[in-house]
């Protein structure tokens, strides 16, 4: 039986960080969509970014595309959620950093419990995955046909990275027996919503998975349970690296006045440059 790990205010905390994203706006695939290209323009590696609920638009989600276009890769960032992103100010207001919580009244913390079920639950089902999994799966499908293209990768965060793990399933059928979706390597930085076996066992593609130890969404017994699957897919590479004291988010949202923090968040996107440089190559 699939045992599915959810998503509770730990999906919320962290910080906005500074920067100017460099990158241009987009219509591809019928979507919205941030690119940014490496300095040669070449489409050799490709990424698609698949955003937390905070969306293609998240700054911190821009400025990390830019670090992987700086790496050699041609960057896409659809807006997997057509303009119904979860607000910005949501991540401000209702979950503010780890330091700010500890200042917060036990009816600031009440009041905060019972906003975020009552704001998240719609949007989860409204974003499901009979809804979001063909977006995504047309999206890679459109990529794949952009001319000078070869090898697709694909990053997720939070929401985005169970969907980076579904993509690391390969290439499926859709109802009129065609190949959709799929992509050549796989990044999942702390995932939620992940099923587990089910979301894992069908994995084909090398996956590299990044977590935290303080992860409330994915603990240490689903993280041993995930490793126990992969280890039997002797076919597939696939790693799954583990960071000392960092929370959920901690690839997208750490906050970089932290030395602790900001070295983790450097850390996760080098394995993914390391990783899609290796087996998008």
């Amino acid at each position: 039986m699939s045992q599915n790990v959810g998503m509770s205010s730990c999906c919320l905390s962290g910080k906005v960080n500074e920067g100017k994203p460099a990158g241009r706006e987009d219509q591809i695939g019928g979507l919205s969509t941030y690119v940014s290209e490496p300095k040669n323009g070449s489409k050799e590696k490709s990424i698609v970014f698949i955003a937390d609920i905070f969306g293609y638009k998240f700054s911190n989600l821009r400025l990390l595309a830019d670090e992987y276009a700086k790496a050699g890769f041609y960057c896409y960032v659809p807006d997997f959620h057509q303009g119904d992103s979860i607000d910005i100010s949501f991540l401000q207001n209702v979950e503010p950093n780890l330091k700010e919580q500890e200042t917060l009244s036990m009816a600031d913390k009440a009041k905060n419990a019972a906003l975020i079920p009552a704001t998240l639950g719609p949007w989860l089902v409204k974003h499901r995955e009979g809804v979001t999994q063909p977006l995504i799966d047309g999206f890679v499908n459109t990529v794949r046909m952009i001319p000078g293209t070869g090898k697709i990768g694909a990053i997720g965060f939070c929401w985005g990275g169970r969907y980076t793990i579904l993509q690391a399933h390969g290439k499926q059928k859709d109802t009129t027996g065609s190949d959709v979706g799929g992509v050549d390597a796989a990044y999942a930085c702390h995932p939620s919503l992940v099923a587990i076996p089910g979301d894992f066992d069908p994995v084909t593609k090398p996956l590299s998975l990044a977590v935290g130890t303080k992860d409330s969404l994915l603990d240490n017994k689903s993280v041993g349970q995930i490793q126990d699957i992969m280890a039997k897919k002797t076919n597939v590479p696939h790693e799954i690296r583990i960071y000392e004291d960092q929370v959920h988010g901690f690839a997208l949202r750490s906050d970089w006045s932290s030395d602790k923090d900001k070295k983790a968040m450097d850390e996760s996107a080098q394995q993914g440059i390391d990783w899609f440089s290796k087996y998008l190559s």
